[in-house]
């Protein structure tokens, strides 16, 4: 369905695509991740000429798109897109913005651009909001109505550019729900994404984009549980391991559990697991070693979840004289915490930064 051949992309002051050369099949949902500045969102805008390509080429179902020749508009039909902005006519309702494209660029009848974008309201939830007025609608909303209003050009290929960063994190779901929905229909899909549990889920393909261009292409399995080379290896490590240090008894305990959270969300731990995890880190961290660590302390908190093994490994490290928090006589937390754990061990290595480590495995 789309080609790309050394495919680069300079602006004065970087090169963020220097030689992409990659092949999406039909049918295909590719989720495209890595760092930020690495080109993810230029590769998808280069694709529909947005932002022309400095050089190379690319072919859309058989036609090269970077020749001179080639008439972009008629391709740009096939390839609807998905902005992170909703880019919504505030004067138009939400049944006339989805109706106008169509009438406009397909010469469908208003009769026929109306029924057809009812039912794309009901496919995306949102039939009841058709009169009423884009500032009337939430973001998540908004951006559904911006995802039935590109299906109603009818593309064989949707580009989505982190569709869900300008969400509250309450939105995101019902916009994801819409594009899982949508990748079992059959439609090439290219989905610009930070959020990796996302990946997973919607892809057959995973693009992960560094050194200029995609740097490892596989499965979502081979991505997230096995990738081959060192750039992909530690950019999964980061986003699969939570870590925190404080080093004040009055730390935001509030963004630490929304934090958690989020790593919990995007990882797919256990509702159950993570409950036993934040138990684990309230009783041990929070009544038995903060108290007893000096004014100018740091404690670090990381835990990682196993999929294969569905346990979190927690890792409690902080420095000082040697201290086993199970040994505290604080009978309570130790018992709430054990409880809530398959195992806790303490050690202390009087050579580290941190001299004491308790490592808890939690199912």
């Amino acid at each position: 369905m789309i080609k790309i051949e050394h495919l680069r992309k300079e602006y004065p002051n970087a090169t963020p695509l220097k030689d992409v050369c990659v092949e999406i099949n039909k049918d295909d949902v590719i989720t495209i991740i890595g760092p930020s500045g690495t080109g993810k969102s230029t590769l998808i805008r280069c694709l529909n000429q947005l932002d022309p390509p400095t050089s190379g080429k690319v072919w859309v179902d058989g036609e090269c798109i970077t020749d001179k020749n080639c008439d972009i508009s008629k391709i740009r039909r096939k390839m609807g897109m998905v902005f992170q902005s909703f880019n919504l006519f505030n004067h138009m309702t939400i049944i006339e913005n989805i109706m106008a494209a169509p009438v406009d660029l397909l010469k469908k009848s208003s009769q026929q651009a109306y029924d057809d974008g009812m039912e794309l309201l009901r496919t995306v939830g949102l039939a009841e909001k058709a009169f009423n007025y884009p500032d009337e609608l939430s973001g998540g909303q908004k951006q559904r109505v911006a995802i039935a209003r590109t299906l109603a050009m009818e593309p064989e290929i949707v580009l989505f550019d982190e569709p869900t960063s300008a969400l509250d994190p309450e939105m995101v779901g019902e916009v994801e729900a819409v594009i899982r929905d949508l990748a079992k229909k059959g439609l090439t899909m290219m989905i610009v994404t930070h959020d990796m549990r996302f990946a997973r889920e919607v892809s057959n393909r995973v693009f992960y984009m560094d050194e200029g261009g995609v740097y490892e292409d596989g499965t979502p399995q081979q991505i997230f549980d096995d990738p081959q080379k060192e750039n992909t290896k530690r950019f999964i490590k980061r986003i699969k391991i939570f870590e925190k240090l404080i080093t004040s008894r009055d730390f935001d305990f509030i963004k630490f559990n929304n934090d958690l959270d989020e790593f919990a969300r995007k990882n797919l731990v256990p509702k159950k697991s993570l409950y036993r995890l934040r138990t684990v880190f309230e009783e041990l961290c929070t009544q038995i070693i903060i108290p007893e660590l000096e004014k100018d302390f740091v404690l670090s908190f990381q835990a990682e979840y196993s999929q294969k093994e569905e346990t979190v490994t927690a890792a409690i490290r902080y420095s000082g004289k040697e201290f086993n928090p199970m040994d505290s006589g604080n009978f309570l937390s130790v018992s709430l915490a054990e409880n809530a754990s398959e195992s806790i061990c303490h050690s202390y290595s009087g050579e580290d930064e941190f001299t004491n480590t308790v490592t808890v495995k939690v199912k």
